[in-house]
């Protein structure tokens, strides 16, 4: 690919979809600098295969791909890191805080959920991913994605009523 379309192709990519790819590293990392650190290692990684990409029309799941696979070696690093030397915690601010009890209930019951049934709710859910473009993501059949979601559903559902019952 000539340089010059590599790069007005790669532009495309970067104005369409970082801003959803940053709430999503967001749900990954409730950091924004590590957000945005994991926003730029996927652009970086899909400058360096942009020719992999055939399709423009599974762009948005190719990206998520490679963030969750840029996720899971920042975890690598850092629980390696850890084990070497103790850090700091440095706390962060949200990125869009409602400080509502029913947002912040909601919140800490997703966090709860296994990373499988978190993970393509947060896809189908808040960036508005079909289906399709879970299951291409997750390298999953359909029907595996749709029980997933309707599991994940069960386990809010059910963490949502078990806090309001304590609340009461």
């Amino acid at each position: 690919m000539q340089t010059m379309q590599k790069d007005a192709r790669f532009e495309q990519l970067v104005n369409a979809y970082s801003s959803w790819l940053y709430r999503y590293a967001y749900w990954f990392t409730s950091d924004r600098s590590a957000a945005e650190d994991l926003v730029q290692e996927t652009f970086l990684r899909a400058w360096r295969f942009l020719d992999a990409l055939q399709d423009e029309g599974s762009a948005r799941s190719w990206l998520t791909t490679i963030l969750r696979r840029e996720n899971a070696r920042r975890y690598e690093r850092r629980r390696l890191s850890m084990a070497e030397a103790e850090l700091d915690a440095i706390p962060s601010e949200a990125v869009d805080f409602d400080p509502r009890p029913e947002t912040l209930a909601l919140r800490h019951a997703m966090r709860q959920l296994p990373p499988k049934y978190r993970e393509p709710l947060v896809l189908r859910v808040l960036q508005g991913f079909s289906l399709d473009d879970i299951a291409a993501v997750f390298e999953l059949p359909r029907n595996t994605v749709a029980t997933r979601l309707h599991r994940a559903r069960q386990k809010l559902r059910a963490t949502l009523t078990a806090d309001q019952k304590d609340v009461s």
